[in-house]
């Protein structure tokens, strides 16, 4: 069993930056790919990005490529993502999510994949 926490959304202008964290309980954390994905009103949950659980692989939607960086930090069971020059459109709720299939193939941008999901922390970018 894995719980997850978020923290570090708000409300920031258009070109500032957030930073996500994503914190886990449980040991097995470390053999988790990890994921980060995020739903706005009216719409599907969509993949932002995820890390494989020895955090060499990260994947990232092509909308924030570039702007976003998803980290972890095995030792203290926590996930990050640095979002920087925000946009109107990253307005959403973030959800951090794992996947504790620990597949030979990861890490996934499916969110079928990940099996564990914390609550979700709004962003909101005013233009």
């Amino acid at each position: 069993q894995v719980q997850l926490v978020e923290s570090g959304g708000g409300l920031v202008q258009a070109g500032d930056s957030l930073r996500l964290s994503c914190a886990a309980s449980g040991d097995t954390f470390t053999y988790y790919d990890m994921g980060w994905f995020r739903q706005a009103p009216g719409k599907e949950r969509e993949f932002v990005a995820a890390i494989r659980w020895t955090g060499g692989i990260t994947y990232y939607a092509e909308s924030v490529k570039g702007r976003f960086t998803i980290s972890r930090d095995n030792a203290k069971t926590a996930m990050y993502l640095q979002m920087n020059s925000l946009k109107p459109e990253d307005t959403a709720v973030y959800y951090c999510a794992a996947d504790s299939s620990r597949g030979r193939f990861g890490p996934s941008s499916s969110r079928y994949a990940y099996n564990y999901w914390g609550q979700g922390t709004q962003v909101t970018v005013s233009s």
